[in-house]
């Protein structure tokens, strides 16, 4: 299988199988962020509003890094 390449990702209608699962604190304004478990173990991460655009592949481990820091409040200057 050939997958196109982009600079910041994989396009996301490449990944056969992936199961979008889209975060239950996106909002009705279309800031959406989905993310899927690919077969090999890594998480997918798109855009629902270019459902076919580029997604970005992550390792378990680099997940669960960026989800840890989040709980921790790491990011917390990037909000509101």
């Amino acid at each position: 299988m050939h997958v196109q390449q982009f600079d910041n990702g994989v396009q996301a209608s490449s990944l056969a199988g992936a199961r979008w699962t889209k975060s239950g604190r996106s909002n009705q304004s279309g800031n959406c962020v989905e993310v899927a478990a690919l077969s090999d173990g890594s998480v997918a991460v798109r855009n629902s509003r270019h459902p076919d655009g580029p997604a970005l592949v992550y390792t378990r481990a680099e997940i669960t890094a960026f989800v840890e820091g989040a709980k921790d409040g790491d990011f917390d200057s990037f909000t509101g």
